[in-house]
């Protein structure tokens, strides 16, 4: 019972930073002007709010089963954060220049989705059962997308130009 009442407290602490990261980016998603960060935060935020669901439903069966359950599904919405970049950059091209606090919500972002990462790669490790092992690399994994997409988001408000020349394919035009 040990194991159990230890997961429910991982899994709350889990709700807590769900829901407050997806408050964060919901709230920068309002402030910013920029199209590429506020489609990145308001991406963000429903991934997160869909994390907080599948956390929350978890919760409630562990709770009421005392085990680990054995039907939980270990899909969720496929996020769209990857493509946001490209397509923003696509549709508006450089566009306005992000701002100072575009820049520090962006860092700050990068911060909340490393510490996520780390946490369920902790819980991950620390499991035994391969149902929660899948849970846990499943959340680990979307929250290291979530930082790699910040990480170039960030990169892309610091220097535009920078970006383009180091995500532009080179290619051989054959003259």
């Amino acid at each position: 019972m040990e194991d159990t009442k230890d997961r429910l407290e991982s899994l709350a602490i889990a709700l807590n930073n769900e829901a407050r990261e997806r408050d964060f980016y919901l709230k920068h998603a309002e402030r910013t002007r920029h199209p590429l960060g506020a489609s990145m935060f308001k991406t963000i935020a429903a991934d997160e709010d869909e994390h907080y669901q599948r956390i929350l439903e978890l919760h409630k069966k562990l709770q009421e089963a005392g085990k680990w359950p054995e039907d939980l599904p270990l899909k969720v919405k496929e996020t769209k954060v990857k493509s946001i970049l490209e397509k923003v950059v696509a549709d508006v091209g450089t566009g306005p220049r992000a701002d100072t606090d575009d820049l520090e919500a962006v860092k700050i972002a990068i911060e909340f989705e490393t510490k996520g990462e780390q946490f369920y790669q902790k819980l991950h490790d620390s499991v035994q059962d391969p149902n929660e092992k899948a849970f846990f690399a499943m959340l680990t994994s979307l929250e290291r997308e979530h930082r790699l997409s910040l990480e170039d988001t960030l990169l892309f408000f610091q220097d535009p130009e920078g970006w383009y020349q180091m995500n532009e394919k080179p290619h051989l035009d054959g003259a």
